[in-house]
């Protein structure tokens, strides 16, 4: 799958694929924010979690349609404010907030696309954390072939391929399908940024 083909692949996710594809996406930098959260003293962490979760059991049943403003609003409380900080964390931490807002958000008007913007979202997550690491020096020749060949950009492509084709494969949001996803995107406590809990 090509980078173009990828992008339509992504762009035709709907329904409980897009929402799926959204929570794993979360799921897979939640680590970002419960470290930044631990860092920084906040006591928001197993909150958060909480909240993740909910959204995951909200797939394989229908919600009451005020659950899902009530689960934003929690949220809302729950993001770190980006100029409070110091901290590079807070970015990270920040972008899956957003990622989780788009799957609740897809909840509450699933006709409206999100998958792609949150495709790019995560995938920017682990480009920017590169470029501070690792690429400070880089002219911009360099920094693209640094980003080309990282094994962190590699495995956030993989994954999000992977994630892609495998919703497309499925037709039904089966209980051991949603569980095998999941359990994909938790990879075992390792986030998008290589860092794990």
């Amino acid at each position: 799958m090509n980078a173009n083909q990828f992008l339509k692949a992504v762009s035709q996710l709907q329904g409980w694929r897009e929402c799926a594809f959204l929570l794993a996406l979360a799921e897979r930098s939640f680590p970002n924010y419960a470290l930044f959260a631990d860092a920084v003293g906040l006591k928001t962490g197993a909150k958060m979690r909480q909240l993740l979760d909910q959204a995951w059991e909200m797939l394989q049943e229908s919600a009451a349609e005020t659950t899902v403003p009530k689960l934003l609003t929690r949220l809302e409380s729950l993001s770190p404010d980006v100029e409070a900080y110091d901290a590079y964390g807070v970015y990270p931490a920040f972008d899956f907030c957003q990622l989780l807002e788009q799957a609740l958000l897809n909840r509450l008007n699933p006709s409206k696309h999100r998958a792609t913007e949150a495709s790019q979202l995560a995938t920017g997550t682990v480009m920017t954390f590169i470029e501070l690491s690792e690429g400070e020096d880089l002219d911009e020749g360099e920094l693209v072939r640094l980003l080309d060949s990282h094994p962190l950009m590699k495995e956030d492509k993989a994954f999000q391929r992977d994630l892609v084709l495998a919703l497309k494969r499925q037709r039904t949001p089966v209980e051991e399908f949603i569980d095998g996803i999941r359990e994909d995107a938790a990879n075992e406590g390792v986030s998008n940024l290589g860092v794990s809990l």
